[in-house]
């Protein structure tokens, strides 16, 4: 299985780092290809600019610069790299922190450079139907969001004051992922590591190991096709979960996975 990590690391000795190079490693160690992506140690810079299409100013929509630029050549070669390598995956794995209830800026930038219009999205079927929610682009390969967070685990609960971490992580899941094909699998959620009662490093590099034993043959995340469960306005069916308005009710019924957090109950390392 060829896998592409790309972390958000803020620092060389932080735990997101440590916790990448175990992803890394573990998946070699049983015989995968493994492609690390450290984007702060690249120096990866987060924000679309007019250099990554090969002109001086944009001026039009990003995307149908994006698509110029792709059919001219002009893309910048760094975006052209990381573009590859995505296409050459099966296995998407995204290891960050949680800053301010989603990804960090680096990592958010990533996206929004390389997923560029005519690649990862913009695509249509021989029937002219929009290619996104279950059938874009990357059909076929799957995802894995991998995210530490310093408050204790109840706060990330249903009822939690930082709200669901399911629904923290739909932006990502179902905006990102299954919006471009990638079927996303049950994250791997460490939460509370900047509590007293957090179990510690080694606790974390274990539930890293246990959750990437069975990637390749694990269930994803069941969420609904575009052309099978909504309407001409985008809009779910009305006997798809009726009388429901909550995010979960993107995911098909009796099929949920609950996602792998840790149970913080120990000691502190690097964060």
């Amino acid at each position: 299985m060829q896998t592409l990590i790309v972390s958000a690391a803020p620092s060389a000795g932080s735990l997101t780092a440590d916790l990448a190079a175990t992803a890394e490693s573990t998946l070699r160690e049983q015989g995968h290809d493994a492609v690390l992506l450290d984007l702060p140690r690249l120096g990866w810079h987060p924000a679309v600019r007019p250099s990554d299409y090969g002109v001086e100013t944009l001026t039009g929509p990003v995307g149908t610069h994006a698509s110029a630029a792709a059919a001219a050549g002009t893309l910048h070669p760094e975006v052209v790299r990381h573009q590859e390598l995505l296409r050459r995956a099966d296995l998407l794995v995204l290891v960050f922190p949680l800053w301010w209830a989603g990804m960090p800026a680096v990592l958010k930038g990533w996206v929004d450079r390389v997923f560029t219009e005519g690649f990862a999205y913009g695509l249509r079927d021989a029937a002219g139907n929009p290619r996104k929610y279950g059938d874009g682009a990357f059909a076929g390969k799957r995802g894995l969001v991998l995210t530490t967070a310093g408050d204790r685990a109840e706060a990330f609960s249903p009822r939690g004051v930082n709200g669901h971490i399911e629904d923290l992580l739909f932006p990502i899941n179902h905006g990102i992922l299954w919006y471009t094909g990638i079927e996303p699998l049950a994250p791997l959620t460490l939460l509370g590591v900047d509590s007293p009662v957090w179990p510690g490093i080694d606790d974390a590099r274990a539930r890293v190991r246990k959750r990437f034993e069975n990637l390749d043959t694990d269930e994803p995340l069941p969420y609904r096709r575009l052309l099978d469960d909504y309407d001409a306005r985008r809009r779910l069916l009305d006997e798809r979960s009726p009388g429901r308005s909550d995010l979960a009710i993107h995911l098909r019924p009796a099929e949920h996975p609950a996602t792998t957090g840790a149970a913080p109950t120990g000691t502190s390392s690097p964060r």
